[in-house]
């Protein structure tokens, strides 16, 4: 998505510099520049007229524009156009001015003349502020993936579930398909992306979460660069300064990533903390991981729940993939999606974790066998996902439909449901029909 930004400069050599520098810049789109504030304000409603998504996202308004004062056309924009980012460009950029300027409605200030990089931060932030004001307006896609990227959020049912071997494996086809990637292990106290891509690393995301400024250089320092081509936004090493990534950290890194990579992919774990219900709500694909158990589909059903008691995503805008599935299992697929509320994928991934213990041990995730029936599964599903080009259907998913197996007729659905029910408040079966314990039970195997 090209960020269509308004100069507005009366000064003409101002004029040429500040083109040259958007010019340089492969994610902005320069329009003809207005030279002066009420050949801009009639350029912006202009274009209102026509549509809000024809506006620009972002103004940049010198400090010299006339007739109007430079602060006094940004509060005009900002009130009569409230889905423009505006961005002063000014050669005081004290904390006075840019206190003022906040004030009037600008989305960010910069000096003047200023740097690539300064104006290429400010620019893509102004855009990603204007994009999220349109989608509340109602205007443009129902979940913008802001200019830049999209965003798409892993997160487990509960431990053991298989949520970093998908996120990797998710990752992987993407790259592998030529799209730029970067995976963030967002699971701030054991997050295992590094162990799992035998990674040695100094800079993790806590190193990004007091920075204020992520300047495309500040990132390219942070994220590591893996020999599979991925970029990697590991976990701190010592999982107290997960602390450190607070709601807004995160969502001001999280934003920078997309700003500047065509696909971010986050690991949230299995435990939701304040960063990781930023990751979930602002993710354009939210997927969630579980295994064909009871004790894994319930607390599928809680997460679920949790989040919309926080209103951080509705169930229906969740994708919930099951993971170690078989034929013979007592819980199908459609009986996750109905017990959960969420879409359940139509690829499955089958339970083979004998092709996985070799990586998973090695460290080494991206030497998995292309003939894994795993690795071939989880890169269907990233073909379903859109990350990739869907391949023609070889029968890498494990099947949704067909006959019953013996072992799911064994257990009506009046027992499923009541088994599933058990413990959540939900209401219970037919009176005698046998349950399973409410509680945690015993952890999946990992894999």
């Amino acid at each position: 998505m090209n960020i269509r930004t308004l100069p507005a400069v009366g000064d003409p050599d101002a004029v040429r510099t500040l083109t040259g520098l958007l010019e340089q810049l492969p994610d902005v789109e320069a329009l003809p520049c207005a030279g002066d504030s009420d050949r801009l304000l009639e350029t912006l409603a202009g274009r209102a007229g026509t549509a809000l998504d024809e506006l620009p996202e972002v103004v940049l308004v010198h400090e010299s524009i006339g007739p109007a004062p430079a602060l006094e056309l940004i509060r005009e924009v900002a009130l009569r156009f409230p889905a423009v980012g505006v961005v002063l460009l000014t050669a005081d950029a004290g904390p006075a001015l840019y206190a003022a300027a906040m004030d009037s409605g600008a989305r960010g200030l910069t000096g003047w003349p200023c740097g690539h990089e300064e104006l290429a931060g400010r620019v893509r932030a102004a855009a990603q502020w204007a994009t999220g004001v349109r989608h509340h307006l109602g205007g443009g896609d129902s979940r913008p993936t802001g200019p830049g990227g999209r965003l798409l959020a892993v997160t487990g049912a509960k431990g053991g579930v298989g949520t970093t071997v998908t996120a990797v494996q998710l990752a992987l086809a993407a790259r592998t398909a030529g799209r730029e990637v970067v995976l963030v292990d967002l699971d701030l106290q054991s997050g295992d992306v590094a162990s799992y891509l035998d990674v040695q690393f100094r800079r993790s995301i806590a190193d990004l979460a007091q920075i204020g400024d992520l300047t495309p250089r500040v990132l390219q320092e942070a994220v590591f660069a893996h020999p599979s081509g991925l970029g990697l936004l590991l976990a701190p090493g010592d999982g107290e300064r997960g602390e450190e990534v607070t709601d807004t950290a995160a969502r001001r890194i999280l934003t920078a990533l997309r700003a500047h990579h065509e696909l971010v992919i986050v690991d949230c774990g299995t435990q939701i903390t304040a960063a990781g219900a930023v990751a979930i709500e602002a993710a354009d694909t939210a997927l969630l991981v579980t295994t064909p158990d009871v004790v894994a589909v319930r607390a599928a059903k809680r997460m679920v729940r949790l989040w919309d008691r926080l209103r951080i995503r509705e169930a229906g805008q969740t994708l919930t993939v099951v993971n170690r599935h078989t034929r013979a299992a007592e819980i199908q697929p459609q009986l996750v999606e109905r017990a959960t509320g969420t879409r359940t994928c139509r690829t499955c991934v089958p339970a083979a974790y004998k092709e996985l213990q070799p990586a998973v041990d090695s460290g080494r995730m991206q030497d998995l066998d292309a003939k894994s029936s795993v690795r071939q599964a989880l890169w269907a599903l990233a073909g379903e996902l859109g990350l990739v080009a869907a391949p023609p259907a070889q029968g890498r998913a494990a099947p949704r439909g067909g006959r019953t197996a013996p072992a799911e007729r064994a257990l009506t659905g009046l027992r499923r449901r009541r088994a599933l029910a058990a413990g959540t408040g939900d209401s219970a079966a037919a009176p005698g029909a046998p349950s399973l314990p409410a509680g945690n039970g015993p952890a999946a195997t990992p894999g």
